[in-house]
């Protein structure tokens, strides 16, 4: 067994512990420890890549337990692609709330950003449903401690709306996990595969209120209408590096939406057939426009980015929703480009909040306006999937695979006017922020600047000054050159995309590798 497998899970499951017994009362410790974990975790994970990029599938079997009795972590070009692009988020939001001192307004934020950490890489990396189950719970309870660091009245609200509907989530998920094991008596994810193709077709009633309840759990983790109402409200009042990090976060829902979705439930599955993508489509193209709308309502600087991530997310599942290799290579492109897009831009908003306030009213000039403004606009195309970035090449790639669909004209609609919208959004909030201030000077005195934490969440203004740091800038500018890359790599990242969408409707592939054979 490759024992490298399971370091990205367990790598942060060591340093969150000994951050919180050992040097919780020493930031620069605790800053130094974080950071080192997850330089050591991109390191790891472009190893994991290299590896997976062979198109070998690796099982690693936890307690030497083979499947299906045994839990096993499986690595194959999806996940090693995910754990990467967790990696390096990770990393660069690392260097951010270091650099703009955002670790030192609550306690144990390394701590919990380890453990949330290992639930993402985890739920990405795991061959077995019941433990994707765990890690979402890993997942929830570590966000929910990074949503309301720094405290506020608001970010409480937020977060137990956030906690409420999650719990809701993982009941439902419960709910289907015990209705699969009914039928099934298994919850290895190969070995349902094998399980759900032999039932026959008179005795699967149980089983499809069991893929349409798994559906449901992953929409809402995925923020798809009617099931997105926690994340406006939860990203825009979490702290903003902190709603960076969730960018990857429904990447989560809408990964297992393809695993489960091509591996147990397949589309050739018989048996649930189109149940998925007949529901999916148009939930994501009602997704897109109201994130669309939201996007041009919204004023309040956070607000207005959770909305473009919401509208990632219905382009993202619209191309999942196609279930062919070419839908799929296209989601898969626009994933990596949709995390780094909507990432960048929270990074880029909490710099303008911290400088102006979290109202989109221009009432006022900000330190490094110029530059600030330049991050935004670059951001504003890159959600909007305009031309020169990555994101015009994902919406082309999702349109291109969508011509055979029998919805293709609603498809290019949808994702052609949507864009239109969120550029007009961006471009009135943009033009408030930064062209039309209006009858104050720019401040001179960084310090004196007013802080959105003192407006949105009556925190103490000596914690929420901003200072002048360069760190913020080099994270920020690090997402970008990540834009840029994947527009000047297409060609390559988009071969990889195709080949991952290869191997995920091959499933017998993933099978024979955790079980060692394809039938029964």
């Amino acid at each position: 067994m490759n024992h490298f497998l399971i370091a990205p899970v367990v790598l942060p499951a060591l340093v969150a512990p000994f951050i919180i017994m050992v040097v919780r009362h020493h930031m620069d410790l605790a800053r130094i420890f974080s950071l080192a974990s997850t330089v050591f975790l991109v390191a790891i994970s472009l190893v994991l890549a290299a590896q997976a990029s062979t198109g070998e599938v690796q099982v690693y079997e936890l307690g030497n337990w083979s499947a299906p009795f045994g839990i096993v972590l499986v690595l194959d070009r999806l996940s090693a692609m995910m754990v990467l692009l967790t990696s390096v988020l990770a990393l660069v939001i690392n260097l951010y709330v270091i650099g703009s001192d955002w670790d030192k307004r609550g306690a144990n934020f390394h701590a919990l950003f380890q453990f949330q950490l290992m639930g993402i890489i985890g739920a990405f990396l795991t061959g077995d449903a019941f433990n994707l189950f765990v890690f979402f719970e890993v997942l929830l309870i570590a966000s929910y401690g990074l949503m309301i660091h720094s405290g506020g009245t608001r970010r409480f609200q937020a977060g137990v709306q956030y906690v409420v509907y999650n719990l809701l989530g993982s009941t439902l998920f419960l709910f289907a996990l015990g209705t699969l094991y009914s039928v099934t008596g298994t919850l290895n994810m190969a070995d349902l595969a094998l399980r759900v193709a032999e039932i026959p077709a008179e005795d699967t009633a149980l089983l499809r209120v069991g893929a349409v309840m798994l559906l449901l759990v992953f929409a809402i983790k995925a923020a798809v209408i009617p099931l997105h109402f926690w994340l406006p409200a939860s990203y825009a009042n979490a702290p903003l590096p902190i709603a960076a990090l969730f960018a990857i976060m429904t990447k989560v829902g809408a990964y297992a939406i393809l695993r489960v979705y091509t591996l147990v439930f397949g589309p050739d599955l018989a048996i649930t057939q189109g149940l998925a993508g007949a529901w999916l489509m148009p939930a994501a193209l009602v997704t897109l426009m109201i994130g669309a709308v939201g996007i041009l309502g919204s004023y309040r600087i956070g607000r207005l980015v959770a909305f473009g991530a919401i509208t990632s997310m219905g382009t993202l599942l619209t191309a999942i929703a196609l279930f062919s290799p070419e839908g799929v290579a296209a989601a898969l492109y626009y994933t990596v480009h949709s995390t780094l897009a909507a990432a960048f831009l929270f990074l880029v908003a909490d710099l303008v909040a911290e400088r102006q306030g979290i109202e989109i009213t221009g009432q006022r000039l900000m330190p490094q306006s110029g530059l600030i403004a330049v991050l935004f606009f670059t951001g504003a195309i890159a959600m909007a999937g305009m031309p020169p970035l990555s994101g015009f090449l994902g919406k082309l790639l999702v349109l291109d695979a969508a011509r055979d669909h029998d919805l293709v004209w609603w498809i290019w609609g949808t994702i052609l006017i949507g864009s239109l919208i969120t550029i007009l959004g961006m471009a009135r909030a943009g033009s408030l922020l930064f062209w039309k201030s209006h009858g104050v000077t720019a401040q001179t005195d960084p310090d004196s600047a007013p802080s959105y934490e003192e407006e949105a969440n009556e925190q103490d203004e000596d914690n929420t000054n901003p200072r002048p740091a360069a760190l913020p800038f080099v994270a920020c500018f690090a997402l970008l050159s990540g834009l840029i890359l994947l527009t000047v790599f297409a060609g390559p990242a988009s071969r990889y995309a195709e080949a991952t969408a290869a191997q995920l409707f091959a499933p017998e592939i993933y099978i024979k590798a955790v079980l060692g054979k394809v039938t029964p």
